[in-house]
C-alpha cells in the first residue's frame, strides 16, 4: 500500500485499474474522496485549495482532448468562481471543489495553438481574442467570454507590454486564423478595435485605458492602483504639521546645502562633505569631476531658492512645466541625459520596470488628478515624491526631481523640509519598493514622517552646528555598514 500511495500525485482521478487499491486506502484513512472519481492523499488542506493548485493536471483526466479557450485563454487562470472554459468533444460540465470545468463544442486545436501542461492545448493569443470578441451571457457565474471593456483592457495591456509591432502581428495572425475558424465577423470587430487603439479608426471604445490611448494619452493602469492605495492611506493618516515659519536665512542656506548633498549622494554622486561645501559655497569645480560638481551645484541652486521652491502646480500643464524646468536646471551639464525632456527609452532599476516612455505623460496626468484630491501639505509632499519617482519620467535625475517636488510642497506651505541622510538611504528605498511591488503604503509614510521629524530636530543655525548634529546622529554612515553593526539614524538630542 505504501508503494502504491507513493506513486500517486497529491490529488488524482480513480479508474478501474486502481479502484480496488483506492477503496482500501480510503478504508484505512490514508486517502479521502473529494469529488467525482476524485481523491487526495492530502488529509490536511482544504479540498478547494488542493484542487485549485492542481487544476491543470486534473483537466487532462476529465477532458483528454481539451483546448483551453475563451476568457481562460486570455486570463491564464480560473475565473473568480473557479470556472475554466474549454473546447472538447465531451459536453458535460464537471464541478470539483473550487473548480468548474465548462466545455463547449468548437474547432479542435489548430497548428498555431499553444502547448500546455500534460499535452493539453491552449488557444493562441490571436485565436483567444477572436473567441472573446464573440459576446456571451452568463446563465450563472462568470460569462464564458470577456465583455467589451475587458477585451479593450486586455488589448491595451498586450500593447503596453509588447509594443505596436507585436499587436500588428497579432492582427495579421488573427486574419489568417479567422478564415480557418469561419470567424470573419469577429475579425472585423477585432481589426476595428485595434485600429481604434492605434488612432487610425474612429472606433467607439468604453474602457478608460482605451479612451486615453485613443486620445493620445495612454497610461499605465497598474501604476494607478498603487497611486490609489497611497492616496487612500494618506487620507487615513492624521495631518502632520511641522512649521518652519521662523527659520532664518542662514538656517535655510545650511539646510539647502545638506539637502542637495544628501539627495545627490543617494543617486551615487558622492563627494566628501568639505569638497561639496567648496563646490557650492566657493564655486570650486574639480577638474576631474565637473559634471558631478554641477549636479550638486544645480540641485543646491534650486532647493536654496525659496521663491522657486514655493511654486506648486496649479494644474497639470503647470505641473509638467515645473517638473521639466527643475530637471533642466540641475541636469544642465548632462546634455547626454536630455535635461528637461522626458525619456525616449525605458529605464529599469533592479527588478523594477518603470513606466514606458509612451505612457509617461498619460500616467502623470492620471496620477496628478489623484494628487488634486489631497489637502494636507505633508500628504501632498509624500504623494508628489512617489508620483515622480514611480513614473521615472526622465532618463536620469528622477530621484532628485522627486525630492525637489516633495519639498516644494512643504516650502509652499511654510512647513519643514525633508532630507534623507546617507544612513537612511536603505530605509527610504525599501519603503519605495514596498509600495511599488507590494502596494504597502504605510512604510513610505512612516519613513518620510521620521525624516521630517529628524530634519526639524537638527540645528541648522550654523554650518558647524549642523555638522555636529549630523555626525552625532550617524547621518553620514554607509547604510550597509550601519545595518551590519545595528546602528540607526537618531533624532538629535534624543527628541
Amino acid at each position: 500500500m505504501s508503494d502504491f500511495l507513493d506513486s500517486l500525485p497529491e490529488v488524482f482521478v480513480s479508474n478501474t485499474d486502481i479502484s480496488a487499491s483506492v477503496y482500501q486506502a480510503v478504508d484505512q484513512g490514508k486517502v479521502k474522496k473529494i469529488g467525482s472519481r476524485l481523491y487526495t492523499k492530502n488529509l490536511q488542506d482544504d479540498p478547494d485549495i488542493i484542487v485549485k493548485r492542481n487544476w491543470f493536471h486534473l483537466l487532462k483526466e476529465y477532458y483528454p482532448d481539451a483546448l483551453i479557450a475563451d476568457r481562460t485563454a486570455i486570463e491564464n487562470k480560473p475565473s473568480e468562481d473557479g470556472s475554466v472554459f474549454l473546447i472538447s468533444s465531451k459536453k458535460r460540465k464537471t464541478e470539483l471543489p473550487g473548480i468548474i470545468f465548462n466545455p463547449r463544442k468548437g474547432y479542435p486545436p489548430l497548428e498555431s495553438d499553444r502547448d500546455f501542461i500534460d499535452g493539453i492545448k491552449l488557444s493562441s493569443i490571436p485565436r483567444a481574442f477572436l473567441e472573446n470578441i464573440k459576446e456571451s451571457r452568463a446563465r450563472s457565474g462568470v460569462a464564458r467570454t470577456l465583455n467589451k471593456k475587458e477585451v479593450e483592457e486586455s488589448l491595451d495591456t498586450y500593447l503596453r507590454r509588447r509594443g505596436e509591432d507585436a499587436l500588428n502581428k497579432l492582427r495579421d495572425e488573427a486574419l489568417k486564423i479567422s478564415k480557418e475558424l469561419e470567424m470573419g465577423n469577429e475579425y472585423k470587430k477585432l481589426d476595428e478595435l485595434i485600429g481604434g487603439l492605434f488612432g487610425t479608426r474612429d472606433t467607439e471604445v468604453i474602457s478608460d485605458t482605451a479612451k486615453a490611448r485613443k486620445e493620445g494619452l495612454p497610461f499605465d493602469p497598474d501604476r494607478l492602483e498603487v497611486f490609489d492605495e497611497l492616496f487612500r492611506k494618506l487620507k487615513e493618516t492624521a495631518p502632520l504639521i511641522r512649521s518652519s515659519i521662523d527659520v532664518s536665512q542662514k538656517e535655510k542656506t545650511n539646510l539647502a546645502f545638506f539637502e542637495a548633498y544628501f539627495s545627490n549622494f543617494i543617486e551615487g554622486t558622492e563627494f566628501e562633505v568639505e569638497e561639496a561645501a567648496d563646490i557650492i559655497f566657493n564655486n570650486a569645480i574639480p577638474a576631474e569631476r565637473p559634471e558631478d560638481a554641477h549636479d550638486i551645484l544645480g540641485t543646491y541652486r534650486i532647493v536654496s531658492n525659496y521663491e522657486e521652491m514655493s511654486e506648486v502646480p496649479e494644474n497639470f500643464e503647470h505641473f509638467l512645466e515645473l517638473l521639466k524646468r527643475r530637471h533642466s536646471a540641475f541636469m544642465e551639464f548632462r546634455p547626454d541625459k536630455n535635461p528637461g525632456e522626458f525619456k525616449k527609452k525605458a529605464n529599469v532599476a533592479g527588478a523594477t520596470h518603470f513606466v514606458a516612455p509612451d505612457l509617461v505623460v498619460g500616467t502623470l496626468k492620471k496620477g496628478f488628478e489623484i494628487y488634486q484630491g489631497l489637502e494636507e501639505p505633508f500628504h501632498k509632499a509624500v504623494y508628489m515624491m512617489f508620483l515622480v519617482s514611480e513614473v521615472h519620467p526622465f532618463t536620469d535625475g528622477n530621484g532628485r526631481a522627486a525630492r525637489i517636488m516633495m519639498n516644494s510642497e512643504l516650502v509652499a506651505a511654510k512647513e519643514q523640509k525633508i532630507i534623507i541622510p546617507t544612513i537612511y538611504r536603505s530605509n527610504y528605498l525599501s519603503a519605495l519598493k514596498a509600495l511599488t511591488q507590494s502596494q504597502l503604503a504605510s512604510p513610505i509614510i512612516r519613513t518620510l514622517d521620521f525624516a521630517q521629524k529628524y530634519t526639524q530636530s537638527s540645528d541648522w543655525s550654523t554650518y558647524d552646528n549642523a555638522m555636529a548634529d549630523l555626525k552625532d546622529t550617524n547621518a553620514f554612515m554607509d547604510p550597509a555598514i550601519a545595518d551590519n553593526e545595528g546602528i540607526r539614524l537618531r533624532i538629535p538630542n534624543g527628541n
